[in-house]
This record gives C-alpha cells, sequence and structure tokens, in this order.
C-alpha cells in the first residue's frame, strides 16, 4: 500500500495521540468511590478497657454553627504580611489578639479551586488530572464533609463559585453560584455574594454558610498580586469577615455551643498572577479559624503555624461531630481541641489515627510493616491502659500525666500515618501506561525507518501491511496480544481502563498494535534488504540529489537540539516564566504598544490584499482602543488611569476584523481551486490567514508580549529573505529550524514548564459571560501562538516556493519526526521517575505541555497534508 510521506506522517502523529492519550488515562486514574457504602459504618469505640462504660457513640458537636469563608487565591502574606496589617485590620487584630487560631495551610499541586475544593472537604490529595477537569467539575463522589453533614441532618447554603454546585448538586438547602472562570469581572462576582448576606445572617435555619469570593483571584489574572486592587480588594473581604464574625457573636448565648468562622484560601498566587504549580507563593494559604472556644489571656502570643490543606476535613468533622471522611489523609489540628477534657482529646486523636490506619491498610500491602502502623498500635495499647485507670480514678495527676504521653504518641503516629499515606496513595493504571507507550514508539519507530523513502523526491512510501508473510504475522500477533489481554484483566487487582473497555474497543487498540508492529518488521527488513544501515536515516534528511556521507554543520545542529531538549525534559525543575517587564509604568508601555502595532502592520501587510491591509490596520487600531479600554494602557489625552469601559465592544470589534481576513484568506484559496494552477491566488490566500491569526495573537497576549511578537514576525522576514532562501536550505533544514523557532518563542512569550503561567485572561477578550468552548480555544491559541504562527509561517514559505513540489509532505514528516521523539522519550522517563517526589509539581506538568504539542502538531501535519493535496490537484 503506497501513501504519500505527509499522508503517513499525519497518521502516524495521530496514532501517538491516541497513545499518549492512554498513557494519560493510565497515569491519572479517575477513582470512584461509593459514598453510600462507607457512610453505613458504625463509628469505631474507643479502646476497650475490658468494661461496660466505654464510648461507642461519635463524640458531640463542638459548634453550633460553622461558616466557611472561602476567598480565592488568598495567599498567606496577604494575612499574615505587610498588606494584612493595611488592609486587613480586623483580621489582623483577630489573629494577635482576638480568639482566633491561625495556620499557614499547604496545598499540593494542582493548585486550581476544583481539586483544591476536595482536598478540603475529603481530606485526600485529588489526582493531577483535575487540573483538566477543573474545567467541568464533576459531582464528587468521594467521602466528604458536605455529604456526610447533609445526612446528618445539617442545613447547609452555599453562596459564590459554582463549582460547589457541580461538585454537590442537592446538598444545599439554598445556592447562587456565579462562574469562576470569568476572569475579566472581579467585582459584580462578588457582590452577587455579598447581597445575600444580611438577610441570611439574621435567619435561624442554617447549620453551616459556605462564601466563595472569587474577586482576588480574578485580580491576580488580570493584572496580578502587586496590582492596587489587591489591597482593595482585601478591604473588602475585611469588612465582609467583621459583618459575619460581630453577628455570629451577636447569636451566641451561654446554653448554646460557639460558633465557628473558618477564613482560608483554596491556593495562593504567583507572582505572575496564575496558579497551579508549587511555588510557594502558589501552595502556601492563610486558614484562620475564628471562635469564642479559642479565648487566649493577655499576653497569649500566637504565630502561625504550618498544616497541610488536607487537615481540615479532619478538623470540621470532629467540629461538627461527624465521621471523618474515609478517604481522608489529613490530621485534626490539634489546638482546636486542646482545650477540651482530656479524654475527648485522645478519643478524638484515635478516631482520626484510626481511619488513616484504614486507608493504609487499603493502599499499602505490606501496612503492618510501616512505622504509622507499628505506632498507632502502640498508642492504641497505651490508651487502653489509660482508660482503665482513668475509670479507676479520674483525677489524679497519675493520669493526666499518662494521658499526656498517650497523646504524644498519638500525635506522633498521626504524623508517620499522614507521611506514608501522602507517599503511598498514588495510584497508577500500569497496563494503560504500557499499551499507551507501545503504540507512541511503534509510531517513532515507523518514522525513523521510513525517513530514507518519505525524503525522497518522490515524497511517498510503501507500507506492505497486505504481503503474505505480514498478514500471517499479523494474525500470531493479534493473537498473542489478546491472550496477554485477558490474562492481565483477569490478574489484575486494581482497577484497569483498558479491562473496563468493551470487547469491540479494546480489540481495536490489540488491532493496531499488531499492525504497527507488522509494518515495523516489514519496513527494518527492507532496510537490511536492501544494503542500508540505519546510519543513513540522519543523511536523508539532506537533499536526496546532494546526499553525501558527512552531515552537515545544520543537519549536526538539529541533532544535537533534538537531544538537548529530551535531556532537559528530565530536570527535576522548570525552565521558569519570564518576568514582566513595562507593567507598572503605563506610559511607557503605551509608547512601546503603539510601536510594535505598527511594527506588526509594516511586517504583515506587505503581502496582503488590499482589503485586508485596511482591516489589518483597522484591527490594530482596535487592539490599542481596547487595551486602553481596560486600563493597560493611554490614550494621549488620556490623564488619569480610569478605565474607560470593560474593553468588551472593542475587542469585538477586533474579531470582526480577524474573522473578515480569514474569511478573505480562504476565498481566495477556494479560488485557486476553481482556477486551475492560480500559484498567485494561494499564496495571498495563506499570508492573509497567517495575518489574521497574527492579529488575533496581538489581541490576546499582553501588552508587554507586543514586542515578542514583533521580534518574532521580524526574525521570520529576515531568515526568509537573506538565509533560506538564498542559501538554498533543503525543506527538512527549514521545517526544524521553524520548529525550534516556535518552541523557543513558546517560552519567549512568558511560557513555562509550569501550569500557572498559563494566562486564562486572555480567554475572556471580548466576553461578557462565561462560554466554554470559546474561552478554551483563546486560551489555548494565546498558550501555543508562538508554535502556531510558525507553522504557519512554514507552510507559506514552502507554497511561495513553486519549484518544490513535495515540499509541503516533507515538511510535515519533519515536524512529525522532531516533535515524536522527544514525546517518546518522556513517557518512557515520566514511567520511571513515577514515584519521584516532583512527580507532581514538576514531571507531571510538562507532561500535559509535551502531550498538548503532539496535538498541535498533529494539526499542523493535518493542515499540511490538506494543503499538499491541493497543491497537487491544482
Amino acid at each position: 500500500m503506497r501513501l504519500g510521506s505527509g499522508t503517513f506522517a499525519a497518521g502516524c502523529v495521530v496514532i501517538e495521540v491516541l497513545g499518549v492519550a492512554l498513557f494519560l488515562r493510565g497515569f491519572f486514574p479517575a477513582p470512584v468511590f461509593s459514598g453510600a457504602e462507607r457512610q453505613a459504618e458504625s463509628p469505631a469505640p474507643e479502646p476497650s478497657a475490658g468494661a461496660s462504660s466505654n464510648w461507642t457513640e461519635l463524640p458531640p458537636p463542638l459548634f453550633s454553627k460553622v461558616v466557611i469563608l472561602l476567598i480565592d487565591a488568598l495567599r498567606d502574606d496577604f494575612v499574615f504580611g505587610s498588606k494584612g496589617v493595611k488592609f486587613m485590620p480586623y483580621t489582623t487584630y483577630l489573629v494577635e489578639k482576638g480568639s482566633s487560631l491561625s495556620f499557614v495551610a499547604e496545598a499540593k499541586p494542582p493548585t486550581v479551586t476544583m481539586p483544591r475544593i476536595k482536598a478540603l472537604l475529603t481530606g485526600s490529595l485529588p489526582g493531577f488530572i483535575d487540573v483538566v477537569r477543573n474545567l467541568n467539575s464533576p459531582t464528587l463522589m468521594e467521602d466528604n464533609v458536605i455529604t456526610r453533614a447533609k445526612a446528618a441532618g445539617k442545613r447547609i447554603i452555599f453562596y459564590g463559585d459554582e463549582t460547589w454546585v457541580k461538585l454537590f448538586p442537592k446538598h444545599f438547602v439554598e445556592y447562587d453560584g456565579t462562574t469562576s472562570f470569568f476572569v475579566s469581572d472581579y467585582t459584580e462576582v462578588d457582590n452577587n455574594v455579598t447581597r445575600h448576606l444580611d438577610k441570611v445572617l439574621k435567619r435561624q435555619d442554617w447549620d453551616m454558610l459556605i462564601l466563595h469570593y472569587l474577586g482576588l483571584d480574578h485580580i491576580g489574572h488580570i493584572s496580578g498580586p502587586s496590582s492596587p486592587l489587591v489591597g482593595h480588594k482585601l478591604s473588602e473581604m475585611d469588612s465582609i469577615l467583621m459583618k459575619i464574625h460581630t453577628a455570629l457573636l451577636a447569636e451566641e448565648r451561654d446554653p448554646l455551643l460557639p460558633s465557628l468562622l473558618v477564613l482560608c484560601g483554596d491556593h495562593g498566587m504567583s507572582e505572575a498572577g496564575g496558579h497551579g504549580a508549587s511555588s510557594m507563593e502558589e501552595v502556601n494559604t492563610a486558614l484562620v479559624l475564628v471562635s469564642s472556644a479559642f479565648e487566649r489571656k493577655p499576653g497569649d502570643v500566637r504565630h502561625p503555624t504550618r498544616v497541610q490543606q488536607t487537615d481540615l476535613a479532619a478538623t470540621l468533622s470532629i467540629g461538627l461531630g461527624l465521621p471523618i471522611p474515609k478517604s481522608n489523609t489529613g490530621g485534626l489540628m490539634f489546638p482546636v481541641v486542646e482545650g477540651r477534657p482530656m479524654r475527648e482529646q485522645l478519643r478524638f486523636l484515635h478516631l482520626n489515627t484510626l481511619q488513616l490506619s484504614k486507608l493504609l491498610q487499603e493502599n499499602v500491602p505490606s501496612y503492618n510493616k510501616e512505622p504509622g502502623f507499628e505506632q498507632f498500635k502502640v498508642s492504641e495499647r497505651s490508651h487502653r491502659n489509660w482508660i482503665r485507670l482513668y475509670l479507676e480514678e479520674n483525677n489524679s495527676e497519675v493520669v493526666f500525666n499518662l494521658g499526656a504521653k498517650v497523646r504524644r504518641q498519638y500525635l506522633d503516629a498521626l504524623r508517620t500515618l499522614k507521611l506514608s499515606l501522602s507517599r503511598r496513595v498514588a495510584q497508577y493504571d500500569v497496563y494503560s501506561m504500557a499499551v499507551g507507550t507501545v503504540l507512541v514508539l511503534e509510531a517513532l519507530v515507523l518514522l525513523l525507518l521510513s525517513v530514507p523513502q518519505a525524503l525522497s523526491s518522490r515524497a511517498e512510501l510503501d507500507v506492505p501491511l497486505l504481503s503474505p508473510v505480514c498478514s500471517l504475522l499479523f494474525y500470531l500477533l493479534l493473537l498473542a496480544l489478546a491472550a496477554l489481554h485477558v490474562v492481565v484483566c483477569t490478574a489484575a487487582d486494581s482497577s484497569c481502563y483498558l479491562c473496563g473497555l468493551p470487547w469491540l474497543a479494546a480489540g481495536g487498540v490489540m488491532t493496531l498494535i499488531a499492525a504497527l508492529l507488522c509494518a515495523g518488521m516489514s519496513a527494518l527488513t527492507r532496510v537490511f534488504a536492501g544494503g542500508k544501515c540505519l546510519s543513513q536515516v540522519g543523511l536523508a534528511f539532506q537533499n536526496p540529489p546532494q546526499s553525501t556521507s558527512r552531515w552537515s554543520e545544520l543537519d549536526l545542529l538539529s541533532f544535537l537540539g533534538t537531544v538537548g531538549h529530551v535531556l532537559s525534559l528530565g530536570a527535576s525543575s522548570f525552565i521558569e516564566e519570564e518576568h514582566q517587564t513595562c507593567s507598572d509604568h503605563k506610559a511607557e508601555l503605551s509608547v512601546l504598544a503603539a510601536l510594535s502595532l505598527t511594527m506588526i502592520f509594516v511586517l504583515v501587510q506587505k503581502r496582503c490584499s488590499l482589503t485586508s491591509k485596511v482591516a489589518m490596520a483597522f484591527g490594530l487600531l482596535g487592539i490599542y482602543c481596547y487595551r486602553a479600554a481596560i486600563g493597560n494602557v493611554l490614550f494621549p489625552w488620556q490623564q488619569d488611569n480610569k478605565d474607560i469601559s470593560k474593553g468588551i465592544t472593542e475587542a469585538r470589534f477586533v474579531y470582526v476584523f480577524v474573522l473578515g481576513i480569514l474569511f478573505t484568506g480562504t476565498k481566495d484559496l477556494l479560488k485557486s481551486q476553481i482556477i486551475a494552477a492560480d500559484f498567485t491566488a494561494r499564496t495571498v490566500g495563506l499570508w492573509e490567514i497567517h495575518s489574521g491569526l497574527v492579529l488575533l495573537a496581538t489581541l490576546l497576549l499582553r501588552p508587554h508580549n507586543l514586542p515578542v511578537l514583533v521580534l518574532s514576525l521580524a526574525i521570520q522576514t529576515i531568515m526568509a529573505q537573506f538565509i533560506w532562501r538564498p542559501l538554498r536550505h533543503d525543506v527538512a533544514e527549514v521545517t526544524v529550524m521553524h520548529y525550534w523557532f516556535g518552541q523557543a518563542f513558546f517560552y519567549f512569550q512568558g511560557n513555562s514548564n509550569s501550569i500557572a503561567t498559563v494566562d486564562i485572561s486572555a480567554g475572556f477578550v471580548g466576553l461578557d459571560a462565561y462560554m466554554e468552548i470559546p474561552a478554551m480555544f483563546l486560551t489555548a491559541f494565546a498558550t501555543y501562538s508562538g508554535p502556531v504562527l510558525w507553522a504557519s509561517h512554514l507552510v507559506n514559505f514552502l507554497t511561495s516556493e513553486a519549484s518544490s513540489g513535495s515540499a509541503l509532505s516533507h515538511a510535515c514528516f519533519c515536524y512529525a519526526l522532531i516533535c515524536s521523539i522527544p514525546v517518546s522519550v518522556y513517557i518512557i522517563l515520566v514511567t520511571s521517575l513515577r514515584y519521584h517526589l516532583f512527580i507532581w509539581s514538576v514531571f507531571s506538568p510538562k507532561l500535559l505541555y509535551e502531550g498538548m504539542h503532539l496535538l498541535i502538531t498533529a494539526a499542523v501535519c493535518i493542515f499540511f497534508t490538506a494543503m499538499d493535496q491541493t497543491n497537487t490537484k491544482s
């Protein structure tokens, strides 16, 4: 079966995308929990002392009402640092002198909202894949505090981020959700929460009130933590906390239990304003518990202590008199119960350590050899002895001292169990990971073995899948793979994604693996049968008529660059983000933005039609107006920093011209199909599409990144006119250089291997409400605008070279190969490092980025193949 090299490469990349998706599905498993079965369990009794008076019921609640005030992106220094002193005076008073307990709660990556809510309420460590599921949160099936409270008859009211409503769709007696993704709004999104406060605080028909404020997080995404808007928002939150606390104190009566007010953040905020990764600014959040139960004496100075964010679930459960969630990995924050009688303290600690020990037994086969489990058993025995002594004489000093010793043992066991669970709780679907890796490697091997044929002048390959020998081998391999699948699925102790698929789908995967393996063996046989050696693979990157036995300097540079990229992926640290420039100097930024927009017009308009030139000019003017409207830059006549509008009208004005330019380019491409061999219409149409993408990128990128875009366009112009054409570089060399320039500008525009640098505010340019599909597309395009624009320039450059008939097929093949190598190596690397200390904070984000790069490569290859077929027909 003969295939064009572009079609073959596009097919291989699509297979690799499927393989990476399967690998990710195994690497990031989605656990399923049965909350109903877990809640049916009776509470664990107090350790038996051989007497009938053992404590067999859950302890009574410590608080009558609980209010959770969650401020999105509340970094610890926003409360405990200089900003807190300046902008949150009431909160600072409570922290320093009032009846409160203060903590710095550490959040585990990914530091995005939905996984952090799950951590706060379940006490578990959500999987890293939740960073993707954050966009559309499913119902939370895992055992959690909210479900337990509802089952106990607690009446819960919620206002704020609608993520809670998605996680708990039938748990609130009253709720009002607001979208968390429309980051351009930082006022109404909070006003919609506050407007309910006066009414609900006067009512007595609720037990839990949850308020999730989003404005601070949105300000961070828009202008960063140093924005003056941050101070105003913190002052607003301080006044809200004072209102709630005053209302709770006014309701408290002596016979009643005290209330609890929880001030917390779900994650922090990086210096660039984003979040999602593992920097100190992103993982350290403020946690303040306010209650009259925490009264302190004059001179009692309390400094914030460090806890895990997951510790809140166990603490809230104890405070509300509820069972601790079964998947909880956190520990009770002991200062909350420190003032209770000794027997109650030990009862609380026993419940927590017993729950953790059961979770350890479920996740670790050799749990009885774990130090934490051994410490728990020792503590339980000591507790049993203390109960016996306590029942005999409950007021002696000996009883108290022994109780203090048991308490220390429990706390030590608690810390050790938490540490063991945090290291062991990750579950990998190794079978799915292995099958995905095999698919990726098979596609890569096929690409490598096909280099000599794919880059020949005909740009065609012979894929011998239909030969008798290959057919026999295929059936034997398919039979062996099916048998292996049955053996693995019947022997697997844990859940496996592939084993859960219907037989038809699983058989399709096995068929694909067998077919690829046959094709690879046939290609390998052909290489050696023809007297060629694999060293000629690299030589084929040169122009075949000029092939020699030596590599050129550019071939060597391309090879070393690929190897260097692969090696860099194994580093246990991020490629750090570029720092913003001129972001706080609006006048200088305005001049720089105006000059950059002018240069973009000069560099792009030269090959456009008159209509597109006019649209480009008006579009760039609209971009400046949009940035001035939202306060990023100034008009010459604008003397203050007051925003003119929200910029929605101006941004939509630019979208009209973007769509107009893209429509004009598409029309010219269709015209080239109708008029045979209309070379001019095709080249003009492609360039206009490229210009439309440039205009869209200019709108979405921050103003301080416009010079980076200008530099990218200038390099494209210089390289095309003075390097690639005069020096007659072949297609492979030009393609590799475009790929690496695209990779470089991905980082130059401020991106990194950290999720925190994804600018999600770009997804809401011109939108007045959250719309999932447009927001996801705009965010992805803004993030990967560097690689996309360089790929677009590549197809323009190669199409303009009329003498190269198979240029796009060669480019597609080279593009696929140069991207497939690092992806293939990296999934092997991640598999071997899956128990590394930085697997979730460093390697997993890189894996997601590499997967996204491969997906973009697949789209590029499909476009190249389509354009190549268009050229052939013309």
